[in-house]
Parts: structure tokens; C-alpha cells; sequence
């Protein structure tokens, strides 16, 4: 292979051939150190002919290998670059000969230049020594509010790994070396929290992962009342070490992120260590004290955008009343909006109101979009519009979102969940097991992805897969009645009638206890082949205001339904169908 050390662009991807790191819209891209090689390969001859024997020399000078394996790193690019199957974009084949890379490229830099090249770092989650468990969850909010401010300081030449991919290295006996590795990343952020004598002692070194080498280290003493500027001090002196500029507008932007009030700053820092958790009981302990943030900060943005999520999500993942929770909701965005429109969380919980509660889906799309504008490292954001873009009919588009969701939080298990939803959405159901399954992966005890997953298998007729996945969502849920529901769609499906009929018994006596979506029974009928009942149900959703609705445009499960007229007119009673065909 070449020998120069050059960086290059193509479409929204950087090669930087002497860091070995691919990059996407400034996030970098994980690829192993062959495909790697493959890829600077091609770009460093763009538009010529390269013969397969030509690259396999290239790329293994030392070993004998099959063609096979050429063409499963080809294959890999591919996928990696976001090329469909048909398409042509990047690498063309040429049928019997080899390939050529016909994408338009630009040599940036000859190495030697000194244009930089976005650093890639993680923080590592802050190791809570001696504070106590009940400090546990400051130690979380430190590493994610680290995470949010140093994201915000340049993000043309400064990505920073998501926040669920870092926390996956709490307690890990993983060398640095290897995390680096794994999350792509050269430098690592160490920190830990101490308290003594009612004060905090936070310790924080940078490390360069290529060679070890610790490069600054810094011990901050702090008051209870002063954690709020520990955070700016921290990001500003991390960001100096590397050499990175820090206009005074962005310096203003990182004060904006938080309240002078340090026990509301405490009390947001619970409300997200809740809301993460995505249960019924943490959901409805992230909101109380999200509240009591608003309370003694009103214009405390942050802490309205938590609130906004909770009540937001809380109909999906808590059973919630969509009706009680929908006003409170749109109070909450509009309180954060009114305090700070420029951060990217309060536009992130503005477009979650519009999709899941207002069924305004081009003013999700906007707003999802603005987010990303304010803050392109924000994976949220990536995330909601990969989400509202599945449901108006926009797989490809979708796909893309949800890539770079989980290219700059890879190890967030929601986004390897959301991406089997929107697979399954387009009807890729391969791909929607494949998905799920790296959820599964990620996090054994997730529910969610279990349910996903169970999905699939209903579609692809694997009924006892289907059964046991089920089983283990609904005891890992806490008997979320989304998976008692499906389960009897499925028996339904298998024809197993009366136990069908049970479980419209159960979700009745459910409701006596506390609230179940309409929609859930619905779905049960539409089984059973009962369209009348599934109908009467899904007009009970509808004054509900039931957010699963959502699915309708998209769910395979309802296709039986998809041609009754009904089914069309409650599609534009809800203005999905002015939402998709706008699309």
C-alpha cells in the first residue's frame, strides 16, 4: 500500500490514513484494521480499476487468502458507508475484474499541513470513592454532564463519545488500552469523587490511549455549592490540554447548559440517574424530582426538557394516561423552550411532545433537525428523528438517523432496540432480529428488546421463539401491558383461541387496577380476526388520545386491517396520513 499519510473526504466521511481513523460527520465510525486498510486503499486511487489481485496484495502482503475474504470486507464497506443493495455511490464493481471507487475524493492534508482532525475522547465514568452508594448517581451525573459540556465545545474538531457507551466501562477491569480500542477514541478522561469532611475532592487525568501516557492531571476541591463551576472549569482546562480554541461565544453557551442553583442542579442530576432507567417506578421518581428542580430554579431549562421526556415517554414506558400526562408535557417544553430554545436537549423534548402527543410529525421532524443543528454530537436527537422519519414511511432515511445515533452512543442498548423497530417498520426483518439481538447483547435484562424481538419472530412465523421471548419481557417489564398484549395477538394467531380470550380477561382486570391502552385489546381482536371489536377499540384509543397509535402507518401487524376503510379514516382522523403522504 501507499506509504503517504494523507487525509481524505468523500461525501460526509474523513479517512485520516496516518491516525488509522474513519470518520462520519465528524463522529468516528468503528472498522477493523483490514477494512480499514481496504477502504484507504480505494480512496487513494479514486476513479482507477483496481483488480482484486492488486488489493488482496495490498491489503495482506504476508498471507495467502481466499478471494472470499476481499469480498466480505467489500461487502462490510458497503454497509459501513451506507450504500444500499443496488447502489453504486462509493465502490462500483466491475463483474470478474475488481472495483473502483467512484465517489468524488479531496486530499485534505498531506499529514505534514497541520489541518486538524476532529480528536475523538471519552469520559470515563467518575469512580465514586468513599462518597457513599447514595452519592452514586452524582457520580453519573458528573460523567454525563462532562460528557454534554465538552460535546459543546467544538464539535467540528472535537467528538466526544456518548454518555451510554462510557457508562458500560463503570467498574470495568478493561485496560485503557482497550477501552481506547473499543470506542475508537485517543484520549480517555479518568476521574473520581471523593468526599471528605463535607467537601469533594474530584481527581481528573488525561490520558493518550496510543502510548499510555497520562498528559495533565488536576485535583479539584469543592464545596457542595460550587459543583456547578467545577463543570465549566473542568471542560475549559480538559479542552486547553488539547489544544482546542474556545470562542467566547461557546464559553457563553457551556454557562447556559445549567441553573446557578446548586440543589436544583443536584436534584436534576437524580431526575436523569431515574429517567434512564426507562421503568414505571424510576419514570415516576425521575418526574418528582425533576419538579422540585423547576421549583427552585423556574428557569432552569435542563431541568424542564427532563421533565418534558419523563411525561413524554411515560404512556410508553410506564402505562401513563395520555390524557393527564399530555398537558403537562406541553407545559414542561414550553417552560424550557421560554428559558433556553438553544440547547439541543429542550428542541430534542420539543420534537419527542410533537411525535408521541400532538401527532404533529413534520413539527417533530423540525424540531429533531434543530437539535441536531444546535448539537450534532447529540445522539438523542439522531435517535427521535430516525424515529418519527420510520413512522412517515421514510425507512432509508430513518436507517441513516438511527446509523448515526448509534455511531456516537454505540453501546446505548435503546438505540440498538429502535433500530430492530425501524427494521421491522420497513418489513427488513433479518435485520430487526439482527438488532434486537445486539440489544440483547448490550444489556441481557432489557425488556424492550425482548419484545422487539418477539415482534419479529410473530411475522416470520417462529411462534415458540416468539413465546419465549414474551416470557422474558413481560417478567423483566414488570407486566408492561404491551407485552400481555402482544402475547395475545400471538395466541390468537396460533389459533389458540380461549387462551387468546384470557388474556382479553387480564388486560379487563388490569384496567380496573390502572390504566391500559385500548389500543392493547385492539390489537388482541385484530388477532382474532374480529375486525369489528379491533375497531371499536381502536376509537377508544383514539379519544384516549393513546400514543400507540403512532404505529399504525407502519405496524405489520395491522396490514389486515390496512384496506379496510376505517383503518384508512382513522389514519386521518389522526393527520398520519397528511404527515406520510407530505413525506
Amino acid at each position: 500500500m501507499s506509504d503517504r499519510l494523507e487525509v481524505y473526504e468523500f461525501g460526509e466521511f474523513r479517512i485520516d490514513t496516518g491516525k488509522r481513523l474513519l470518520l462520519r460527520a465528524g463522529g468516528p465510525v468503528p472498522v477493523t484494521p483490514k477494512v480499514f486498510d481496504t477502504l484507504a486503499f480505494l480512496v487513494k486511487r479514486p476513479g482507477e480499476m483496481l483488480r482484486k489481485e492488486e488489493l488482496m496484495r495490498a491489503i495482506w502482503p504476508d498471507t495467502v487468502v481466499e478471494e472470499n475474504n476481499l469480498n466480505q470486507h467489500i461487502s462490510t464497506l458497503r454497509r459501513i458507508l451506507g450504500e444500499g443493495q443496488g447502489e453504486n455511490r462509493y465502490i462500483a464493481t466491475l463483474p470478474g475484474r475488481g472495483y473502483r471507487f467512484i465517489a468524488e475524493v479531496e486530499v485534505v492534508s498531506d499529514g505534514q499541513s497541520g489541518v486538524p482532525c476532529p480528536v475523538t475522547i471519552a469520559v470515563l465514568p467518575f469512580e465514586n470513592l468513599g462518597a457513599g452508594p447514595e452519592r452514586e448517581y452524582l457520580a453519573d451525573g458528573l460523567t454525563e454532564e462532562t460528557i454534554a459540556a465538552l460535546g459543546r465545545i467544538d464539535p467540528d474538531h472535537f467528538g466526544v463519545i456518548g454518555r451510554t457507551s462510557v457508562m458500560s466501562y463503570k467498574r470495568t477491569t478493561k485496560s485503557l488500552a482497550d477501552i481506547g480500542r473499543e470506542l475508537h477514541a485517543a484520549y480517555l478522561i479518568e476521574s473520581s469523587l471523593r468526599e471528605e469532611g463535607g467537601r469533594f475532592r474530584i481527581t481528573s487525568k488525561l490520558i493518550r490511549v496510543c502510548d499510555q501516557l497520562q498528559i495533565w492531571s488536576a485535583v479539584y476541591d469543592s464545596e457542595p455549592s460550587s459543583m456547578l463551576a467545577f463543570q465549566r472549569e473542568l471542560s475549559i482546562a480538559i479542552a486547553e490540554q488539547i489544544r482546542l480554541r474556545l470562542s467566547p461565544e461557546r464559553l457563553r453557551a457551556l454557562a447556559k447548559r445549567q441553573t446557578r442553583n446548586p440543589e436544583a442542579y443536584d436534584l436534576y442530576l437524580r431526575g436523569r440517574h431515574f429517567w434512564n432507567q426507562l421503568t414505571g417506578p424510576t419514570t415516576r421518581r425521575a418526574v418528582e424530582y425533576f419538579l422540585r428542580a423547576t421549583a427552585l430554579d423556574p428557569k432552569y431549562a435542563l431541568a424542564w426538557s427532563g421533565l418534558a421526556d419523563a411525561y413524554s415517554s411515560s404512556p410508553v414506558h410506564a402505562d401513563a394516561v395520555p390524557l393527564v400526562v399530555w398537558p403537562k408535557a406541553r407545559e414542561a417544553v414550553s417552560e424550557a423552550v421560554g428559558a433556553e430554545p438553544g440547547l439541543a436537549e429542550v428542541q430534542t423534548s420539543l420534537g419527542f411532545l410533537k411525535f408521541w402527543l400532538d401527532w404533529d410529525w413534520p413539527g417533530a421532524e423540525a424540531a429533531f433537525r434543530k437539535a441536531i443543528e444546535l448539537d450534532r454530537a447529540y445522539p438523542l436527537a439522531h435517535r427521535g428523528l430516525g424515529v418519527v422519519l420510520s413512522h412517515m414511511c421514510r425507512p432509508g432515511e430513518a436507517q441513516s438517523a438511527m446509523r448515526r445515533a448509534r455511531e456516537l452512543d454505540p453501546l446505548y442498548v435503546m438505540h440498538q432496540s429502535l433500530s430492530s423497530q425501524i427494521a421491522f417498520a420497513a418489513r427488513e426483518y433479518s435485520a430487526a432480529v439482527a438488532f434486537a439481538r445486539q440489544a440483547m447483547v448490550v444489556d441481557p435484562l432489557f425488556w424492550i428488546a425482548q419484545l422487539h424481538l418477539a415482534q419479529v419472530y410473530v411475522e416470520l412465523g417462529d411462534n415458540e421463539l416468539a413465546l419465549d421471548a414474551l416470557n422474558q419481557a413481560g417478567k423483566l417489564s414488570g407486566g408492561n401491558t404491551k407485552t400481555i398484549s402482544l402475547r395475545g395477538y400471538l395466541l390468537a394467531k396460533m389459533q389458540r383461541t380461549g387462551e387468546a380470550q384470557e388474556v382479553l380477561q387480564t388486560l379487563e382486570a388490569i384496567s380496573r387496577e390502572r390504566y391500559v391502552s385500548p389500543y392493547a385489546l385492539a390489537l388482541v381482536h385484530a388477532g382474532l380476526k374480529q375486525p369489528d371489536l379491533a375497531f371499536e377499540w381502536l376509537e377508544r384509543s383514539y379519544q384516549d388520545r393513546d400514543v400507540h397509535l403512532v404505529f399504525l402507518p407502519v405496524d405489520p401487524k395491522w396490514d389486515s386491517l390496512r384496506g379496510d376503510g376505517r383503518f384508512q379514516a382513522l389514519l386521518q382522523r389522526c393527520h398520519f396520513s397528511a404527515a406520510v403522504a407530505s413525506s
